[in-house]
């Protein structure tokens, strides 16, 4: 298929985009993207495709703006019931932490999803990634976490894999027990993670070795802030994890800063996450380990917070900075990434250019996949957006709305408006 009569191709070709980089958009005007299967064939102009190959089936663009399909690198897609009363709650001024040292939170999402079927669950997750999907997501991370114990977690990872069978998206499976103290340590955060070390993490690295054989083995990921997983757990958790061989993420310095970003880097974690309590000294380690810089712009905002990831830093420290969704049903449930871009323009202050780099490339080398996803160029899987719009600026400058036009995935469209 030929894809002709773009507006502008946006095609971020050359890798994950560092520093002042970030927003190299290699824009082909009028362009065009030749599809072979599932892979892209060829970029060029308009008049040059159509030249070189003439007997393509075609589709045209209509000088709409066509692009990578979005990224997103955090989500925690599987989950039952809801978090609506907390909401009202924060409201009456109650912070997120308060909640959780109450018995909500993570806690109250572990209750329902822990008596919710495997069917109710994959059926809720997939309804979710679909309309994340009609929203331009091509590609996602889903973590586990809201099972809390061995069992469960390991169940929720069958979830996810199920779902790579029944989507069309790619979905990158993170592992993270790690998420809150499980109910039956409450008060013994330092059994929880004995349990997690001795147990929990070997067993599940035989457990998926013999399940997906094929597969490399999943993030593992953890909560680091003092309520949850201090820095000395945090340490203990993420080191015999990557002992164990398995990639690393990080939740680290969204509410407080005890040094998670910093550990991140220093054990090659692929990315550290929110972000938001960062200091310079953590952002030259991120710089310094090749970890990516993850920001949860949905998370501050569905908190009121007003402090978002400080991303001029990490831009002006020459830090790869990635966006993403952090869909949960506690603080953002939230799986749109043009929203994401929105907030990411006003409150971190990015230009559209680079919002859409953070959330495409970027977010790609998030979850080890700027090798195959993110970017418009030969040998690339083949996914792409075209967007109601004329000019890429519109994302991010129009908000609440749905831009996406047609949704292509592997080769195949899979979304089209007439």
């Amino acid at each position: 298929m030929l894809i002709h009569s773009a507006s502008q191709l946006i095609c971020l070709r050359g890798g994950p985009q560092r520093g002042l980089a970030l927003g190299t958009l290699d824009i082909i005007e009028n362009g065009a993207v030749l599809i072979r299967g599932d892979t892209i064939h060829a970029v060029g102009s308009t008049q040059e495709l159509l030249q070189r190959y003439p007997r393509e089936e075609t589709l045209d663009a209509r000088q709409q703006v066509v692009m990578p399909g979005f990224v997103d690198p955090h989500t925690h897609l599987i989950w039952a019931g809801d978090r609506a009363l907390e909401f009202n709650m924060r409201l009456e001024g109650k912070s997120y932490m308060e909640i959780m040292e109450a018995g909500g939170g993570i806690a109250s999402t572990v209750k329902t999803t822990r008596l919710a079927s495997d069917a109710d669950l994959l059926n809720a997750a997939a309804e979710r990634a679909r309309a994340m999907l009609l929203h331009g997501t091509t590609t996602l991370e889903a973590k586990t976490g809201y099972a809390l114990d061995i069992a469960g977690e390991q169940r929720l990872l069958e979830i996810i894999m199920h779902l790579r069978n029944i989507l069309p998206q790619d979905v990158i499976p993170t592992y993270l027990a790690a998420h809150a103290i499980a109910p039956e340590f409450a008060g013994n955060p330092a059994g929880y993670t004995r349990l997690l070390v001795e147990e929990a993490l070997p067993q599940l690295k035989k457990w998926w070795q013999q399940r997906f054989p094929l597969e490399p083995l999943p993030f593992v990921d953890v909560f680091c802030e003092p309520a949850v997983f201090d820095l000395a757990n945090t340490r203990a958790i993420l080191s015999t994890a990557h002992d164990l061989g398995f990639p690393l993420k990080v939740h680290a310095d969204e509410f407080e800063n005890i040094g998670g970003a910093s550990l991140a880097a220093k054990l090659k974690a692929t990315s550290a996450d929110h972000l938001v309590k960062t200091k310079s000294e953590d952002i030259k380690a991120l710089v310094a380990g090749n970890t990516v810089a993850v920001a949860l712009p949905c998370t501050p905002f569905g908190l009121a917070e007003n402090a978002y990831t400080p991303a001029q830093h990490i831009i002006a420290q020459n830090g790869l900075l990635a966006l993403a969704s952090d869909l949960n049903p506690g603080t953002a449930w939230c799986g749109n990434m043009q929203f994401v871009i929105a907030l990411a323009c006003r409150f971190m202050k990015l230009t559209p250019a680079q919002a859409i780099a953070a959330a495409t490339i970027n977010a790609a080398a998030a979850i080890r996949m700027q090798d195959k996803v993110g970017s418009l160029e030969p040998g690339k899987q083949a996914d792409l957006l075209i967007l109601k719009i004329p000019d890429y600026r519109h994302l991010g400058y129009r908000f609440g709305e749905n831009l996406v036009d047609t949704v292509i995935k592997k080769g195949k469209v899979i979304h089209f408006h007439e």
